[in-house]
């Protein structure tokens, strides 16, 4: 079987960290954690198996309690947690791999169900996203959230700053902010979903003031060269929009382009559908604001991240699906060997099946 020599394949620094090909595990979530929102045995074998990736980034990993917004996902804020995490990282790395965590706030993407005390979810202003979450009871409309307070803000920007902390002390290389798909950062960041009038609402450098201060705390709590940030500047995912979303996310781009980031992980188009959902967007001139590691998410397959590579637009391509249904990715594609098929059904909760009893190539 011919093998392929693509720099697609060969090693890349990144940060601090040299990975062994370009080929990211893109964050998947799951809905497989344990009591206590712990990842679970099974987490361990199902990210031990996808080592070979060039990175892992873990599912989405609420930086808090209040943080949730789906059943069963797991947290990086309790020391349980963190010790179940550790095994995780310490599975991965003796097969020779890297893994990052994503902090997660959902913001109003969530259900008062699933919150401490049946509390309402909090956003940067008290409108109800027209979204569903799952809980116990399967699919359902989100709770209508409250408008966080100055306070509110403070102490989740220090929230992600000590889960940032928690994520190195579990053994992650790094962390990536989740400020993309319509969660909370992403809420800050759209006029469609904040509505406020003070410092952190109404103009571009207000509405992107959220995430410059996340990723500021994030970066002062673990170094630049640890921290990756996601964005979707065109995903109306979750319910959020924008009037203007090329200038809102080339300033949001300058403002965390301050800190010489491990990368930057870009969606193209709409989250988990249609790459060409605003033809006018300009993803090149985002680029251009960032003078590190582009990582790229979207439909890719091995051709479009050949030709994406060889023409300069990026730097690091993800793959979500095709992950979870090929634990040994990066050989497959290398080899131009098949693939196989995703099981739709499994992908959220449950237990194995569809989860860790993908079949690998034999050697």
């Amino acid at each position: 079987m011919s093998t392929s020599t693509s720099p697609l394949f060969a090693p890349f620094k990144l940060g601090s960290i040299e990975l062994a090909n370009r080929l990211i595990m893109a964050p998947l979530t799951r809905n497989r954690a344990g009591p206590g929102r712990v990842p679970t045995d099974l987490a361990i074998e199902y990210y031990r198996q996808r080592a070979s990736a060039g990175l892992i980034i873990t599912e989405a990993s609420q930086i808090s309690p209040m943080g949730q917004g789906y059943l069963d996902t797991p947290g990086i804020y309790s020391d349980a947690q963190i010790d179940a995490w550790k095994r995780v990282t310490a599975a991965v790395h003796a097969e020779g791999g890297k893994i990052f965590l994503q902090l997660w706030h959902v913001g109003r993407i969530s259900h008062t169900s699933l919150l401490p005390d049946g509390a309402a979810p909090v956003a940067p202003s008290a409108l109800t996203a027209k979204s569903k979450t799952f809980t116990t009871e399967g699919f359902v409309d989100v709770s209508s959230p409250r408008a966080m307070t100055l306070d509110d803000i403070r102490s989740t920007i220090a929230d992600y700053a000590q889960a940032a902390r928690n994520a190195i002390t579990a053994g992650f290389d790094g962390v990536e902010v989740h400020a993309a798909n319509g969660y909370l950062i992403d809420q800050f960041l759209r006029d469609s979903s904040n509505q406020r009038s003070d410092e952190y609402g109404g103009s571009i450098e207000n509405r992107t003031r959220f995430l410059a201060e996340v990723t500021d705390a994030v970066v002062a709590a673990v170094g630049a060269e640890r921290v990756g940030v996601r964005l979707s500047p065109v995903a109306p995912f979750n319910d959020v929009a924008d009037s203007q979303p090329q200038a809102l996310f080339e300033r949001a781009v300058e403002r965390i382009a301050a800190h010489p980031l491990a990368y930057v992980h870009v969606i193209e188009g709409a989250t988990g559908g249609d790459r060409d959902i605003d033809p006018s967007f300009d993803f090149a001139a985002l680029r251009a604001k960032f003078s590190g590691a582009w990582m790229v998410n979207n439909g890719y397959d091995h051709a479009m991240a050949e030709s994406r590579l060889a023409a300069g637009a990026a730097d690091l391509f993800c793959f979500g699906r095709l992950f979870i249904s090929n634990p040994d990715l990066v050989r497959r594609l290398r080899e131009g060997r098949a693939l196989n098929p995703l099981d739709a059904a499994t992908l959220y909760g449950g237990g194995a099946k569809g989860y860790t009893d993908y079949p690998f190539l034999p050697d």
